[in-house]
């Protein structure tokens, strides 16, 4: 590919003009939206207003008047079509973290005689330290870790929960959705899905594959800026009969009648805690504004297309230097590209330096993440471009790209 066919490639995506809507840097080629999605144009208009008028200006009526007090669930909607799921089934809240511990404690109080919280070994990190710290408030219950290839066989009659992410942080690896959640539900566990790496990148259909509960961040993929709130998902059937452990006032069937015990919501609402940032809501609310006159069908479609390039790329210009850590299937693939090199630290610093934004993961992966709403076959050109060059060169054997400082 050379430059002058990936300017034709993006003249010709029906999805390029999705890039006009972000605030990208000209001489920057952003790689890393898997971490931190950019900055749609809209948000700072949309969070001013909200500050300048509604807050400033409106005060405290505004919970009302500018649907403060809906803008949990009326979000939710916004993103229930890109996960597949119905509007009621879904609900923006809290942080990815809390999410999941209030999904992990409910599945495990709904299947009593089960004790496990089964999980794959190389699980995000997080999201098993929230099962152990379930575990160690609650000592009759355990996780359980197992190898990716051996979960299915590990599901037995002790597993309450089957947690996992559906696109591994590390390698991009896909796990197949709907065969591991009709595993779980043939063993009679539940099942609960981390779709950080997957929501706003990737098609994902969590009724068409029956799945139980979900959580998900808005900050990548979904571009709701750094912290914005997570979401989480729970079936429409099994809502009745979940119970969240963290009864906050804004899951109380009448909040503003202050009383002394606690009365659930009907349906996910329960599952609300405390009171929500209405700015953080708002600047997700406008980075799913971005999806709006797309699909998700369309959108993996630019994924895999632009991850099989930059795989294409990468081998035939760096053959030898590095070595793909993604599954070279995209249909067991996510939107994210890794390779592997001994010095990848020093190789994604020396990228940075040069405005290609890649980062790194230990202890010699270096990531690449494709967001197909405003990344395009000219940022796979110009990462390859600049990624053969380093090598080649061993521009990245310098002493300011070895020392390990923050990583991005």
């Amino acid at each position: 590919m050379t430059l002058d066919d990936a300017q034709a490639l993006d003249a010709a995506d029906h999805l390029a003009a999705c890039r006009g809507h972000f605030q990208l840097p000209p001489d920057i080629v952003y790689l890393d939206g898997n971490s931190l999605g950019a900055l749609p144009v809209a948000t700072a208009g949309r969070v001013a207003e909200l500050i300048e008028r509604q807050w400033g200006k409106d005060l405290i009526a505004s919970w009302n008047k500018h649907g403060w007090i809906e803008a949990p669930q009326r979000i939710a909607a916004k993103l229930a079509p890109l996960i597949g799921a119905k509007p009621n089934e879904v609900l923006v809240a809290d942080s990815t973290s809390i999410n999941l511990f209030k999904l992990l404690a409910a599945a495990i109080a709904a299947r009593p005689g089960r004790n496990t919280i089964l999980s794959e070994t190389g699980n995000f990190p997080t999201d098993l330290y929230i099962a152990e710290g379930l575990v160690g408030l609650c000592p009759n219950i355990r996780l359980k870790t197992v190898e990716a290839d051996t979960i299915e066989a590990a599901i037995d009659a002790d597993t309450a929960v089957l947690m996992l992410t559906q696109v591994d942080y590390g390698s991009g690896r896909r796990h197949d959705l709907a065969a591991l959640t009709g595993a779980a539900h043939r063993a009679g566990a539940l099942i609960l899905w981390d779709l950080s790496h997957s929501a706003g990148a990737i098609e994902v259909d969590l009724n068409d594959a029956d799945c139980d509960l979900a959580v998900g961040c808005g900050y990548k993929y979904l571009n709701g800026g750094p912290g914005a709130p997570a979401f989480l998902f729970i079936a429409e059937a099994l809502q009745p009969t979940l119970a969240t452990p963290l009864s906050g006032w804004m899951g109380h069937a009448d909040p503003f009648a202050f009383e002394p015990n606690y009365r659930p919501r009907d349906g996910i609402a329960r599952f609300l805690s405390g009171t929500p940032s209405i700015i953080a809501l708002t600047s997700l609310d406008a980075g799913l504004d971005s999806f709006v006159g797309t699909t998700m069908t369309a959108i993996e479609a630019k994924s895999r297309a632009l991850s099989q390039a930059f795989i294409d790329q990468v081998e035939t210009r760096c053959s030898g230097e590095v070595a793909l850590a993604s599954p070279r299937d995209p249909v067991t693939r996510g939107s994210h590209v890794s390779f592997a090199h001994p010095n990848g630290y020093a190789v994604i610093q020396a990228l940075i330096a040069r405005g290609v934004i890649g980062d790194f993961r230990a202890p010699d992966l270096m990531r690449f993440g494709f967001a197909p709403l405003y990344n395009g076959f000219e940022d796979v050109w110009r990462a390859a471009d600049t990624l053969a060059d380093i090598l080649a060169t061993r521009a990245w054997d310098k002493e300011c790209f070895h020392a390990r400082g923050q990583v991005t």
